[in-house]
């Protein structure tokens, strides 16, 4: 099929583009399935719930409808699930105290969001405001700093195997030159300064890690609260994703043994879970990236590939000044009928300077290489940095990865993994 006729040819789409409106088809097929998945397992439930709660209400009706007021009874019904929805009851504890405000202010700021405690007055709600906005913005930036040092402690122990392995293959080829002419000992230390651990070992490590954080903890609430063990994990997921649903709340009850010890670990486990599946949900999103990534290459489309960069104009000498350079030589090996090398445009300084009454240059002229290492003294400091960089994480010259491109969570993460897309 020719490239010429795909759909993206026609509306001229760049590759970034192309991606972000897969994904967006993407995430809309995954919704659709999911209602559509939800729907069928859920909905027969809800209509016999509701139907069993009918059948208790009206059951009562028809026992003591005759000494009861109907519409006083709906009035008592709704007080009492609105009480029972802000843990006024007496069997739940006080959630206004100094622990349980402290337990409201974790879930704001981990945007965790559980629902069972909410301000009531309007100076609450308006300070929730003031103090949610610098608060998740500072717990955001813990989990980036969490999820860096989490990936640099994993590749530190991942690049000391790799380390071993290269050692162990050294000994067993002995002291046998490999193909490039240089000893293995020489090699290993060439491939260990350019290893990065590859993101789907990174990510069945953080898999291991999270399950087994949502075991211990299904097991100490399953224990505590009295739930099951699979309504423990079901609840593990839904708080250490920040989703919180609030159906399943732990620490609410009035009396506990050993109380504090309780809530300190169910701190230290919404915790470390939250971190953990913060981590956890930035890998799979590289996963997913390389995964439209493959998607683009299947689909051929030419508009898609990637295209070579634009030559950038010299930053010494300008355009119109190179194009004069380059006829004047060509004359000139015309005339000689020879072929004279080619002369750095940063060397050349044969044309007359030009200044006006204050000794100042005209625009447009050729500096001289020492007026420009003087006037670019930290521009050409940050250029080698930058060119420095550039060789040591992609291997001398070897074009980056689009993946690697951006900042925030997934940068840090690109930086630090390998991304072994999918070939064809």
């Amino acid at each position: 099929m020719a490239r010429g006729n795909h759909w993206c040819a026609v509306i001229h789409l760049k590759e970034d583009n192309a991606r972000f409106l897969l994904l967006i088809l993407f995430l809309l097929i995954y919704m659709l399935l999911g209602a559509i998945m939800f729907s069928r397992i859920e909905f027969e439930k809800e209509q016999e719930e509701r139907d069993e709660y009918n059948t208790t209400y009206y059951g009562f009706l028809k026992k003591h409808g005759d000494n009861i007021n109907i519409t006083e009874l709906d009035e008592l019904l709704k007080a009492h699930a609105l009480a029972s929805s802000k843990g006024l009851l007496v069997s739940k504890r006080p959630r206004w105290d100094f622990t349980g405000a402290f337990y409201f202010v974790g879930t704001v700021v981990s945007t965790i969001g559980f629902g069972m405690t909410s301000p009531s007055t309007i100076l609450g709600k308006a300070m929730l405001i003031v103090y949610g906005l610098p608060g998740c913005s500072a717990c955001i930036l813990f989990f980036n700093i969490f999820l860096e040092r989490l990936i640099t402690f994993l590749a530190l122990i991942m690049k000391k195997f790799h380390e071993r392995k290269l050692r162990r293959q050294r000994d067993q080829n002995g002291l046998k030159l490999p193909n490039n002419g240089r000893r293995p000992s020489e090699q290993s230390d060439d491939d260990l300064e350019n290893w990065k651990p590859s993101v789907y070992w990174v990510l069945l490590y953080l898999t291991i890690g999270a399950v087994t954080i949502a075991s211990c903890a299904s097991a100490v609430y399953s224990t505590v609260e009295g739930w099951n063990f699979y309504d423990s994990f079901y609840f593990c997921f839904v708080a250490f994703s920040t989703i919180g649903f609030g159906d399943l709340v732990p620490s609410q009850m009035s009396d506990y043994d050993t109380q504090f010890l309780y809530r300190l670990g169910n701190f230290c486990f919404l915790t470390a879970g939250v971190c953990c599946i913060y981590s956890f949900y930035n890998v799979i999103s590289i996963v997913i990236k390389q995964f439209l990534n493959w998607c683009l290459r299947k689909l051929d489309c030419k508009c898609c590939h990637r295209r070579k960069p634009r030559p950038r104009r010299n930053a010494i000498t300008p355009g119109h000044l190179q194009r004069q350079l380059h006829s004047s030589q060509e004359e000139k090996r015309t005339e000689n009928g020879t072929t004279a090398p080619k002369t750095n445009a940063v060397e050349v300084t044969e044309f007359d300077s030009e200044t006006d009454g204050a000794g100042r240059r005209m625009s447009g002229e050729m500096i001289s290489m020492k007026d420009f290492l003087q006037s670019n003294k930290v521009s050409l400091a940050v250029m080698q940095k930058q060119l420095y960089e550039t060789r040591r994480n992609h291997g001398g010259g070897a074009v980056p990865s689009p993946l690697g491109q951006g900042v925030g969570s997934l940068a840090m993460l690109n930086n630090k993994l390998q991304e072994t897309e999918g070939r064809e």
